[in-house]
């Protein structure tokens, strides 16, 4: 069994890290979506609204795999944390050259601290690479229709947040 890893800070989880989570189920028989919690930040949605929102996307887009996705927090290395989890592929999406110039620097360096943990770049999809959690923050806040850009449990979820 191959099992992935797939880390950030997904506030909120949106359609573009659903396509890399779609893309990850098909070379990882289970993908353990990593939520990094930094005690700095003060994120949008708690972990618990976090982990609840990735597991009702996935069970909408794809349920008969949303068995083998699961949720948990870090607050360590990445290369650490996967290896604690029984990771051997840490997935990353790409959204455009940008992306890709930070990437392989971070995989170069988790390469050299990890050596048997091979990272994954995933493509994002044409429909979901202009989309960013930053982005759909923004929007969101200030009223925008951000319906386009994440799954249908978080637009419910953000939606809740601006009327609350």
């Amino acid at each position: 069994m191959t099992v992935a890893f797939y880390p950030g800070s997904f506030d909120p989880f949106t359609n573009g890290h659903v396509d890399v989570l779609v893309q990850a189920l098909n070379v990882a028989s289970r993908v353990i979506v990593a939520i990094g919690v930094h005690p700095g930040k003060t994120p949008l949605f708690s972990f618990d609204e976090r982990a609840d929102l990735i597991g009702q996307s996935i069970a909408g887009v794809l349920p008969e795999r949303a068995g083998d996705v699961s949720v948990v927090s870090f607050s360590n290395l990445v290369v650490d944390a996967a290896r604690a989890h029984g990771a051997r592929l840490l997935i990353r999406g790409l959204r455009d050259g940008t992306d890709f110039d930070y990437e392989m620097q971070m995989a170069g360096m988790n390469r050299q601290m990890a050596p048997d943990i091979q990272t994954v770049f995933l493509p994002a999809g044409a429909a979901s690479r202009p989309i960013t959690a930053t982005l759909v923050r923004q929007i969101a806040a200030m009223g925008g229709d951000v319906s386009a850009f994440v799954p249908a449990p978080v637009l419910a979820a953000l939606k809740a947040r601006q009327k609350g």
